[in-house]
């Protein structure tokens, strides 16, 4: 009987496991991708636009044999199986909660046709690494060294050949098939399988070695600017991992990797997590609201806090749809102790807005630095803007090249503390960093 291959969060041929599985099957292969208008509503158009150009890659790599339809998995897939007589579906798993839900829904659909579950979008699978009693860890180190003791298999022998693809121009019966919408945005970097490949075949020639070194540093090309890739998996992170060596840059990458599987493994177990407060005691912060909040948080967005390095990110953000991981740090501890905002306002803004926006990794990282979740920043840590921008963009480098108004400004000029250097048409300090500093720790003082 034919398989369908349901492509999500794994839109690449190689190193995946789950065509190897649809293929096993010993009947043709359906791939297809179903355009979800729940997952669509909650991205922004660059991500959408890497989505769309990801699909057409793939579509190509396919020779054209790509189902794409659109509408609610939940009767879209069990519709293609059955105008295929598929008798089994193949996926790789999920374990974010909104994938978790559909996937149970798709699966009850489906009846007497298996949804078959086949490898996942990370190194090891969330629930595969516990302490010694089974339970979760809460702390990143001690997961770290369990993980690499854990290890992962090697990179699935997969390809186009691996099946025997069905047109989808032979499919009279079920889901209507839809074009891949373009929505004419620009990105910075291609998307799709071979994007992803060229991507990491010029950061392990060029960057990887001095990686443990540069990589906090906005103002150098020294980031393998893989994040979008791996979101969508048109790169798996095996496949990294299969070609760093033993070098201090490769295993502070794979540190980076473990990260991230870290990170999705606490949402594994703590779903809640993904808009709440990890560490419940932090639910009685206080924090502001009313027109004011709201007028401070259309100015963070907008890159006009008249704080350099913090405009440079937001405005590096809402340009490219990218931000350097380092000044992602600066903003968000901006917001959240400088302004004294909700962490989710910008974790929100922040899904809207990257190309890479990873729920697992966006949440957390935006918890870790507001103090409230597993392994978070001690709530005392509070980045100075102005300090922070010195050390890691010492020339200002990266401000001049995301704030207009300073670009222009001379050499021997500190960008990071301008006084009156500071243009006429570039915004003073909205807040006294000293002072907002000592007012978000007495707010953290008092919680517990």
């Amino acid at each position: 009987m034919p398989a369908v291959l349901w492509f999500r969060r794994d839109l690449r041929l190689a190193d995946l496991p789950a065509l190897l599985a649809a293929a096993d099957v010993d009947g043709d292969v359906l791939a297809c991708y179903v355009l979800d208008g729940t997952l669509q509503a909650s991205a922004g158009p660059r991500r959408l636009q890497y989505l769309y150009e990801a699909l057409r890659d793939l579509r190509d790599s396919l020779d054209g044999r790509l189902f794409v339809t659109d509408g609610d998995p939940t009767e879209r897939i069990p519709a293609v199986a059955r105008a295929v007589g598929a008798g089994s579906v193949h996926i790789s798993e999920e374990h974010l909660p909104y994938g978790r839900r559909r996937d149970e829904r798709v699966r009850e659909a489906l009846g007497d046709v298996e949804l078959v579950a086949t490898g996942s979008p990370y190194l090891v699978s969330p629930g595969r690494v516990t302490k010694g009693d089974g339970s979760p860890y809460k702390v990143f180190s001690p997961f770290f060294d369990a993980w690499r003791k854990h290890g992962w298999r090697k990179p699935a022998e997969s390809d186009k050949t691996s099946a025997r693809w069905i047109d989808p121009a032979e499919v009279t019966k079920g889901p209507q098939i839809v074009e891949i919408p373009d929505l004419g945005v620009e990105l910075d970097r291609p998307a799709g399988e071979k994007g992803a490949r060229d991507q990491w075949t010029q950061f392990v020639e060029e960057g990887l070695k001095s990686y443990g070194e540069d990589r906090n540093r906005p103002d150098l090309d020294a980031t393998s600017r893989m994040s979008a890739h791996l979101k969508f998996g048109t790169m798996h992170p095996r496949t990294l991992a299969a070609d760093l060596g033993r070098g201090e840059g490769a295993q502070t990458y794979l540190r980076e990797l473990a990260f991230r599987d870290f990170y999705a493994s606490v949402v594994h177990e703590w779903p809640r997590s993904v808009w709440w407060n990890w560490n419940t005691a932090f639910d009685d912060i206080k924090v502001d609201d009313g027109q004011a909040a709201e007028k401070s948080f259309e100015t963070w967005k907008a890159g006009r806090t008249g704080f350099p390095i913090v405009d440079a990110g937001m405005r590096q953000l809402a340009e490219s749809g990218f931000m350097h991981n380092r000044v992602r740090m600066i903003v968000a501890s901006f917001l959240v102790k400088d302004l004294h905002l909700p962490w989710q306002w910008g974790a929100r803004w922040f899904l809207e807005q990257l190309v890479d926006g990873d729920m697992a990794n966006n949440q957390h990282g935006w918890q870790w630095a507001a103090g409230c979740g597993t392994d978070a920043a001690p709530y005392f840590r509070v980045f100075n803007p102005t300090t922070q921008g010195k050390k890691f963009d010492p020339s200002g480098v990266y401000v001049r090249r995301w704030v207009e108004e300073l670009r222009d400004l001379d050499s021997t000029v500190d960008v990071h503390n301008l006084g009156d250097d500071r243009p006429v048409d570039y915004p003073q300090p909205i807040v006294d960093h000293k002072q907002e500093r000592a007012e978000a720790l007495r707010r953290y003082s008092a919680v517990g």
